[in-house]
């Protein structure tokens, strides 16, 4: 009896011991935004108005912990602006000498360090118009990944970084602990890129791809021309700062590798991913920090649809373009922030009405 009464002292201090090894600490951050917005839709016919007061509010939880050998580790869950469900979350495993690694949802993957990596102070134009392509680069890599981050190496007084990812179904669909997707239209997904920085310049190259595993549909089925091909998204940027001032300049491509028997009409919407052909296009941006509160930004982006029709009755490409105007000033936790974006053919359409939109926010940080 004493035996059994030594081991079972014995699991209850080996539990007891393996509960203290989890000490960490938990916090909350979050945010509110108070927006009012208004916008114009001009046509040959008629001029519409919108107006609309916003209340935009997030809440994170974050943890984080370290073990013995110097590895870090940590965790963050945010909710969405309804505050009825979670918006993303991940786990990431940073080693002394390694790099790191990142598991999660809607977390922060490889992709959003290379896609309109150019100098704004306020929002990402594609915040304010979801029309814009160059932020939906690599996005399919968003969910159930893992994200390989490089320790950062010296090179000839350069710093360099690189960045690897990996889905098992690139399909942008959350799946919980032991779940697994249903038959999808992709399989897996694969991502990578390289930022170089040199004294005031930095540079990005970032190149993602899925498998699509309907390859063939249609007449296609016998290998025709317009059969869909695997996806395939890319992106280079590069930024410069001297004093007050930021400068940067991108260029991306995305081919979705839809059938061309899905083209769209010169004027008519398309839609990524499903329309035909393939998007190209940059972005331009440059920022000024009047003092330590107050800054301006300027932001051109022109994106090309190509719908690669090489019938005799050719469709002619459509350049979608906006230009964006943002102004931000700082008070410790308040901020009060403006845009106003202009857009021209919205969703590569050439009979789309041009589009004004502005908008004022008062953010509050705690």
């Amino acid at each position: 009896m004493d035996k059994f009464k030594k081991i079972g002292v014995t699991a209850l201090a080996g539990a007891l011991a393996a509960t203290s090894a989890h000490a960490g600490e938990l916090s909350v951050t979050g945010g509110a935004n108070l927006t009012y917005k208004w916008g114009d839709a001009e046509t040959s016919t008629n001029s519409t108005t919108s107006k609309a007061i916003g209340f935009d509010k997030d809440v994170a939880f974050t943890g984080s912990g370290e073990l013995d050998n110097g590895t870090t580790f940590s965790f963050f869950t945010a909710t969405n602006d309804s505050q009825t469900d979670l918006s993303s979350g991940a786990m990431t495993i940073t080693t002394p000498s390694f790099g790191s690694f990142l598991l999660g949802h809607d977390s922060g993957g490889a992709h959003y360090k290379y896609d309109e990596e150019v100098p704004q102070v306020y929002e990402q134009i594609s915040d304010i118009s979801k029309h814009v392509t160059q932020n939906k680069i690599g996005d399919f890599m968003d969910n159930n990944h893992i994200t390989y981050t490089s320790p950062t190496f010296d090179f000839g007084g350069a710093s360099i970084t690189f960045d690897l990812g990996y889905a098992t179904q690139a399909s942008d669909i959350e799946t919980g602990d032991g779940g697994t997707l249903n038959a999808n239209a992709y399989g897996e997904g694969k991502e990578a890129g390289i930022t170089i920085a040199y004294d005031a310049l930095k540079l990005g190259v970032y190149g993602a791809e899925r498998e699509n595993n309907t390859p063939n549909n249609g007449a296609a089925a016998a290998g025709a021309a317009d059969a869909v091909n695997d996806e395939f998204n890319g992106v280079w940027y590069a930024k410069y700062n001297f004093g007050p001032v930021s400068v940067g300049y991108s260029q991306f491509y995305v081919d979705a590798g839809v059938a061309q028997t899905a083209v769209v009409a010169t004027n008519a919407a398309k839609t990524l991913r499903t329309s035909g052909g393939f998007t190209e296009g940059d972005q331009i941006g440059i920022a000024f920090n009047v003092n330590d509160n107050f800054s301006i930004s300027y932001t051109e982006s022109t994106e090309t649809y190509d719908a690669q029709d090489h019938a005799t009755t050719a469709i002619a490409d459509v350049d979608q373009k906006i230009d964006a105007i943002q102004l931000a000033y700082s008070m410790g936790g308040m901020s009060i922030k403006v845009y106003q974006m202009e857009v021209e053919n919205a969703q590569f359409d050439e009979d789309a009405s041009d589009e004004t939109e502005t908008e004022i926010a008062l953010g509050l940080a705690f």
